[in-house]
């Protein structure tokens, strides 16, 4: 799924270039391409499907040419994560009526490869052989308050363990109290279903959003599909996957998964990501020079000298199209903010 706006990560990430198309890593490729490459170790390129809206087709050609245009779904319209993935159930369908699939955001990091892909490949064998949704669990390494928690049975030992309900952001006590009851894993996002059973699902959980899609079934995998979705997808509802179908079904399991993740959502968790220093300072300016300065992630452009002394616990971001200098622990005020004055310029 790459068609995000990534409003989180503003300046850098903007709705004309959103984060999946940015090396926010300096590694010298998109978080999109880092997370194409790691699917090819899963399944060859043309059976991977891109999710993103109309308007980045051209960009996710650019960072992905081995991606033909039938592979690159095209949504209208912003409707949330419970559209997009009924809209890739029933393109799926269309193909196999016994698929299996993967649904995964494009900018989130992971570090051990390898351990990624035999936990995929084990998720889509139990789903396979089963009436059921799975998703990686990711033990929590600190109390966030910016990832959304799965609770399972803290008695179950098994490698796939049935979810008793997801949580969503919690604040600071709750998250705190998650970490020390041992029966929580962070929520990744990462989920495997069969394409059929899922349907079912939002027949059951998400009637609206199924009955909209599918009203001419005849369309998927055709030729006049982009003409259909156009037309039917800015009608379904505004909604995540997590309330449509996954805080609703009683067959959700969940596969511990220490893949080195890290959800990238937030400058924070791209400072948690990067700090190896023992001021926990993060420089990404080239030409920044820093004193006295703590608990800080600090990214400026390369053209023009930075300097700055005495400053604790802020993010600071330089680019062309803004600048921002806000405190750490506040930065979930950042989208708000934009909001507030994107709705003063209209």
């Amino acid at each position: 799924m790459a068609g995000g706006i990534g409003s989180r990560f503003w300046p850098s990430s903007t709705e004309k270039t959103p984060k999946q198309f940015l090396d926010i890593l300096g590694v010298g490729k998109s978080l999109l391409r880092l997370t194409f490459e790691r699917f090819l170790k899963v399944v060859p390129a043309e059976r991977i499907l891109i999710l993103t809206n109309q308007q980045y087709k051209d960009q996710v050609k650019e960072h992905l040419p081995e991606i033909s245009d039938l592979n690159i779904l095209c949504e209208p319209s912003r409707n949330n994560t419970g559209p997009c993935v009924a809209y890739t159930a029933l393109r799926l369908y269309a193909q196999d009526e016994n698929a299996v699939f993967v649904t995964a955001p494009s900018d989130a990091v992971i570090l051990k490869t390898d351990v990624f892909v035999d936990k995929i490949n084990r998720a889509l064998q139990f789903v396979s052989l089963s009436d059921a949704i799975v998703t990686l669990g990711i033990k929590p390494t600190r109390p966030d308050t910016g990832y959304g928690y799965i609770e399972v049975n803290d008695e179950d030992v098994s490698e796939v363990l049935k979810v008793k309900r997801f949580r969503e952001k919690p604040d600071l006590n709750t998250a705190e109290s998650y970490v020390a009851s041992g029966n929580y894993y962070w929520n990744a996002g990462i989920f495997i279903w069969k394409a059929k059973d899922l349907l079912r699902s939002f027949e059951r959980n998400a009637p609206d959003i199924i009955s909209t899609l599918s009203q001419d079934v005849s369309k998927f995998n055709t030729i006049e599909e982009q003409t259909y979705i156009d037309k039917v997808y800015p009608l379904t509802p505004s909604i995540s996957v997590d309330y449509a179908i996954l805080e609703k079904a009683d067959n959700v399991y969940t596969i511990p998964s220490d893949i080195g993740w890290s959800d990238l959502g937030t400058w924070n968790s791209l400072h948690a990501y990067l700090r190896v220093n023992d001021n926990d300072v993060v420089n990404l300016g080239d030409k920044t020079y820093i004193e006295n300065t703590e608990n800080c992630l600090i990214r400026t452009s390369s053209d023009k000298i930075v300097i700055i002394k005495g400053l604790n616990n802020y993010i600071v971001v330089d680019e062309p199209e803004g600048l921002l200098i806000f405190p750490k622990d506040k930065e979930q005020e950042v989208k708000s903010i934009l909001k507030q004055i994107k709705n003063k310029e209209l």
